[in-house]
């Protein structure tokens, strides 16, 4: 089974003044959702990224704060004074899945574009992985779409990059995600597909893999990664080793749990 689940309302996660009204769907074209934990200095050079990015396209940046005990707080308040900054924060540290979903069930956007709060991610191929997923929705993709980013170029370390390769060999041999970087943490895909997965702890690892078990489809885009350049990992690589084989297992579980049935039109 997968791991236990620590989802949002244990997290009792509360939205601070300024966070703005309940989620509203498909009132905006799109939300981009950033879980981040002790990030202070990459909050300001990452907003005016993404806002340089989506210029001209009507759009929310929503901030879920896993209990950061430095001064995440107070950057974001900073950040909300002049851009279209939404904050929700957890009381306590409930893990990067638990911000994800806190951040999508909040999002007024039809679509969902999540990214790093480190700054690795490039906030410029948004709109290319935007316009990718209107395409294929525009042609029909049964069930939904994910576009998932694809660090072509890893700029991490040498244990983060064997790892991961690693991790992603055993999970594509596994899972049949055809997916060549399921962690990378740029990802697109329609708010109400991901609110239809099942939602669980670490989730966030096995994205296309569940969209494949929901009947939606997977295709991966190139993506820019860059270094680190301020502060230092907060959902490090022992955090991911010590709970994949478990969450493998559980989604494996899952997948092989689940029938979609076909369903002809009413006469």
């Amino acid at each position: 089974m997968p791991s236990a689940e620590k989802m949002a309302p244990a997290a009792a996660a509360q939205a601070p003044p300024g966070a703005g009204p309940a989620a509203q769907p498909d009132a905006l074209p799109l939300s981009v959702v950033i879980p981040v934990r002790n990030e202070a200095p990459n909050v300001a050079p990452l907003v005016a990224e993404i806002e340089a990015a989506l210029a001209g396209l009507p759009h929310e940046i929503i901030y879920v704060d896993d209990g950061s005990t430095d001064e995440t707080g107070a950057a974001l308040r900073v950040a909300a004074a002049t851009a279209p900054v939404r904050i929700l924060r957890h009381r306590s540290s409930c893990g990067q899945s638990a911000a994800v979903v806190t951040g999508v069930k909040a999002a007024r956007g039809r679509w969902i574009a999540t990214l790093d709060g480190d700054g690795q991610n490039d906030p410029a191929d948004i709109p290319r992985l935007l316009a990718r997923a209107e395409a294929e929705a525009r042609e029909g993709a049964a069930g939904g779409i994910l576009v998932a980013g694809h660090r072509v170029t890893r700029r991490d370390s040498w244990v983060k990059r064997r790892s991961s390769r690693i991790a992603n060999a055993v999970r594509a041999w596994l899972l049949r995600d055809d997916t060549p970087d399921s962690g990378c943490g740029l990802k697109l895909f329609p708010r109400a597909l991901f609110l239809d997965l099942p939602h669980f702890d670490h989730m966030h690892r096995f994205l296309p893999a569940l969209v494949l078990r929901q009947g939606g489809r997977v295709v991966s885009e190139p993506v820019n990664h860059r270094p680190r350049t301020r502060g230092a990992s907060n959902y490090g690589t022992l955090d991911r080793l010590a709970v994949s084989l478990f969450d493998l297992i559980g989604v494996a579980w899952l997948q092989r749990r689940w029938k979609r049935p076909v369903v002809d039109a009413a006469e």
